[in-house]
């Protein structure tokens, strides 16, 4: 089963980076309008250094948005991608 997992800036504080990460999850319904499968199940919110995946995530072909924050000088903050967990398995889980 897929979920829809985001990943914010390890450098954010989380209450800030779960703002940004909702932001991620709006742009991605929003992209992905005709080919996204997740239907609002399993969501899950990690840490992760944004740039880092941008780029793995290009290399592996995957379908992903990335929020950039206005207030920030526009940095990516956040992204999300919809996988079964596998890469992401790492991770240290929001709390």
């Amino acid at each position: 089963m897929k979920r829809l997992y985001v990943l914010i800036s390890q450098d954010l504080d989380p209450v800030y980076g779960c703002v940004q990460g909702g932001h991620a999850v709006a742009q991605y319904l929003l992209d992905h309008k005709e080919t996204q499968t997740w239907n609002n199940s399993y969501l899950v919110y990690v840490y992760a250094d944004v740039h880092k995946w941008m780029r793995r995530l290009n290399e592996e072909k995957k379908k992903y948005s990335v929020f950039f924050e206005p207030d920030l000088g526009n940095i990516p903050t956040a992204l999300a991608v919809e996988d079964s967990g596998v890469m992401f398995r790492k991770l240290r889980i929001v709390k």
